[in-house]
């Protein structure tokens, strides 16, 4: 009877977060690329990129094959990565002009009072830093030593926002050190040697490391050595250079004895521009559009003897869980005087449920609710304004049913022969109107932006 005691005990380990004794905390690094396309490495299908260290590090890990950001463009996801909530629920999902991202000198950014991963890890003791484009807004209020990280480096914005009276600087904390950087092309390097300073300085503590690449988003500057490596140009040598800049922080992390105790994921903003080089597929769409293709993008999770090694799981993921995941495996807990809309995932991560962990999931373009998922199904509920083609799913009409588990390129409309499918689906999406609002209308569970009179955008002193 002992005995088997004994074993149940044994056999209950690996569902929990980690083992409550003296073992430390453990490491997490977050690698989150920019317009990196679902099909872009080799996990995930590409023929034409070499990425042999994310094709090792998905065969000591897991795919997350159903993993979303939670909207399809560069500042909205990011806070949502941030804050575990949708980008409407915390006033990112435009800037204060209407527009789908934040620019250089922006008054508008994440809310300080608003609760980040970093603020979250902080609290458990942990060492953070934030390296590389942050753009969740360039004054002081908004950076990242603003929001629970320790220090900064990085640029602030998009490569491609290099704007008349306001450069494109990189910054260490709140400090310009340079003055432009646009066409650098050892940005990825520079990134790169902080991470692994980083992680050499806090090996003996745990940190957590926030490391969102420049690339591959325009204008594309792999590093010299990379010119030329791949099969597809610039865009795929810049892929190539991200998949070594992966393996010299797994060097890093086994050079100091932590490998056992960091878990690391790697994933993407948004989908790939796709007529930029990228791949999607099987996913319909790209950058800016609701469709597969736009908010689904790859993600590979990583962490030896905690995660089962060359597994993956179908289930319904995304940027927003990350935060309340990464709480309960610090041994801290998820904010409470708020909504948070992710979810704990670490069930997922270790293996002990294949099951979704949200009954819904919202495909917001801007201010607008386009379509919505639940298990299988996923409904367009809205199409964009002409004027904002841009954002527009790929020939999509209203209320176009689809379901993804037998047409992943979503193509065939089952929305006549599944009417309570949609009536099922309608409903979610009306919640999330009175929740998080749509085209127009407010929702009662929004919060407020970050909102200063006077813009202080970083500039290198002169």
């Amino acid at each position: 009877m002992r005995k088997q005691i004994l074993f149940a005990l044994i056999a209950f380990l690996p569902a929990l977060p980690f083992v409550q004794a003296a073992e430390r905390k453990p490491n997490i690094i977050v690698v989150f690329c920019d317009d990196l396309g679902y099909a872009d490495i080799g996990p995930f299908g590409s023929k034409t990129h070499a990425t042999p260290v994310l094709d090792q590090m998905a065969r000591e890990g897991m795919r997350l094959t159903d993993f979303y950001s939670t909207c399809p463009v560069c500042t909205p996801s990011r806070s949502s990565l941030m804050t575990g909530c949708y980008p409407r629920r915390v006033n990112m999902h435009v800037d204060e002009k209407n527009l789908c991202v934040l620019f250089p000198a922006a008054r508008k950014g994440l809310n300080p009072s608003e609760i980040t991963i970093a603020e979250v890890l902080k609290e458990q003791g942990y060492a953070t830093m934030c390296i590389g484009k942050w753009h969740l807004g360039d004054h002081p209020d908004f950076m990242p030593t603003s929001h629970g990280f320790d220090h900064y480096f990085g640029i602030p914005y998009s490569n491609d926002m290099n704007r008349k009276g306001v450069p494109l600087p990189l910054v260490r904390d709140l400090t310009a050190v340079q003055d432009s950087v646009q066409q650098d092309t050892t940005i990825t390097a520079q990134y790169t040697t902080e991470a692994v300073k980083f992680i050499k300085n806090n090996s003996k503590k745990p940190f957590f490391l926030y490391l969102p690449h420049t690339a591959v988003h325009l204008p594309l500057v792999p590093g010299k050595k990379f010119k030329g490596t791949s099969k597809n140009g610039a865009y795929g040598d810049w892929v190539q250079e991200i998949d070594w800049s992966m393996g010299e922080l797994f060097k890093a992390i086994k050079a100091e004895g932590i490998d056992d105790h960091t878990l690391v994921l790697f994933t993407s903003d948004n989908g790939s521009a796709r007529e930029k080089q990228g791949s999607n597929l099987p996913l319909r769409g790209r950058k800016g559009r609701t469709d597969e293709g736009g908010m689904r993008v790859p993600c590979v999770v990583r962490w030896p003897g905690r995660i089962p090694a060359g597994s993956s799981s179908g289930a319904l993921t995304n940027t927003m869980d990350l935060l309340p995941t990464f709480a309960t495996i610090s041994g801290g807990k998820a904010p409470a005087d708020r909504i948070i809309d992710g979810r704990d995932i670490w069930p997922i991560l270790n293996g002990t449920s294949k099951d979704h962990p949200r009954d819904a999931f919202f495909y917001y373009q801007m201010d607008q609710l386009q379509a919505v998922r639940s298990g299988d199904w996923k409904l367009f509920v809205a199409m964009e304004q002409k004027k904002r083609n841009w954002g527009r799913p790929e020939g999509k009409k209203a209320l176009a049913l689809f379901n993804l588990a037998s047409d992943i390129h979503e193509d065939r409309n089952v929305a006549a022969e599944n009417p309570a499918v949609v009536k099922r689906l309608l409903a979610h999406a009306e919640a999330a109107r009175e929740d998080l609002g749509d085209v127009g209308r407010p929702g009662k569970g929004q919060r407020k932006a970050g909102w200063v009179e006077k813009a202080s955008p970083r500039l290198l002193k002169k």
